[in-house]
């Protein structure tokens, strides 16, 4: 499953842990654990599933490539 780029362009916007796995090069299971962690807020669906709004986990990973920034 591929992350469209338009998904993250609409706030609204909701991602589930594979989607937001793929963006952080990490295996679903992180995120989940990250969302029990509190380290990313999760919504659960009526299913009790987990989503991820678009325009968070968009600034989070604008964090993380900020902070990886090399200064000079």
């Amino acid at each position: 499953m591929t992350v469209q780029h338009h998904d993250l362009e609409t706030p609204e916007a909701l991602l589930t842990p594979a989607e937001v796995a793929e963006l952080f090069r990490v295996n679903p299971k992180t995120v989940t654990r990250w969302a029990r962690a509190g380290k990313l807020h999760a919504i659960r669906t009526l299913g009790g599933h987990r989503r991820f709004r678009a325009s968070e986990i968009r600034r989070c990973l604008e964090e993380m490539s900020a902070d990886e920034a090399p200064t000079s």
